[in-house]
């Protein structure tokens, strides 16, 4: 509920990375990574204080000084020759970030670097559908995108030789559809685990041994050639996972 008087509090993410302005979700994280939207205001990461907190403090001292100082008009000349430590980002300065990804779209496809990985996501046992032009567009190819009719095979084209991880990927696919994909131990893109279900993930080396559960954060898995991921909202667990054959040519 918002507060009496006042607009109503924006609704973030259960992960506090995203929140919905009414009309479509947001980031809330500036992409340099100093700024997070509060609900109300940008503030520093790492630091508590709104921008009204520190006008009520400033408020404070101001008060105290006041109090505290006989010559009135000293004191108004001090005053007004304070200069603000430390002051807030303005809405001209630091507009609100457009973009959920560091990873650019470029006009071509890099081959510098160039391999596949291949990503199955499934829901109580039924495979859930991703879109194969992610990461594409009529304009440019992120350097992790998707290719029609190669459902789930991932294509890392990059002009040099990085680390990826399925965190990149998601985040690529959130900006390429201009929502959030989420991707957490309670959310695998728009799914939303209900408190009986149970998030598995199984990653395929593609050395022969099959898929092996995965405990850590999926978003740090590193995205590796021929690499089989499945992430698995269960009940009913599908274990091992459905197998994957790698088309020819890959």
């Amino acid at each position: 509920m918002g507060q009496p008087g006042g607009p109503a509090r924006p609704q973030l993410s259960p992960d506090g990375r995203w929140y919905w302005d009414g009309t479509t979700w947001r980031t809330a994280l500036s992409p340099d990574g100093r700024w997070r939207w509060n609900g109300y205001t940008w503030v520093a990461v790492g630091g508590g204080l709104s921008a009204g907190w520190i006008a009520a403090i400033a408020g404070g001292v101001v008060v105290v000084l006041l109090a505290a100082m006989v010559p009135v008009v000293l004191l108004f000349n001090a005053a007004t020759h304070l200069t603000p430590v430390g002051s807030q980002p303005s809405p001209a300065a630091s507009p609100a970030p457009t973009s959920f990804t560091t990873i650019p779209c470029d006009q071509l496809e890099h081959t510098q670097v160039h391999y596949h990985a291949y990503l199955q996501i499934l829901n109580q046992g039924s495979r859930v559908s991703i879109p194969t032009n992610v990461g594409r567009s009529s304009a440019c190819y992120y350097w992790l995108h998707m290719h029609t009719n190669e459902a789930g095979i991932i294509h890392i084209e990059s002009p040099s030789d990085r680390t990826f991880t399925l965190g990149d990927f998601f985040d690529v696919w959130s900006d390429w559809g201009h929502a959030p994909q989420l991707l957490d131990s309670t959310h695998v893109g728009t799914l939303t685990l209900a408190g009986s279900q149970k998030l598995s993930v199984y990653v395929d080396l593609g050395d022969g041994k099959g898929g092996a559960p995965f405990s850590s954060n999926p978003r740090g898995i590193v995205l590796k050639d021929h690499e089989v991921i499945t992430l698995e909202i269960t009940p009913p667990t599908v274990n091992p996972p459905p197998a994957f054959t790698w088309p020819a040519g890959f």
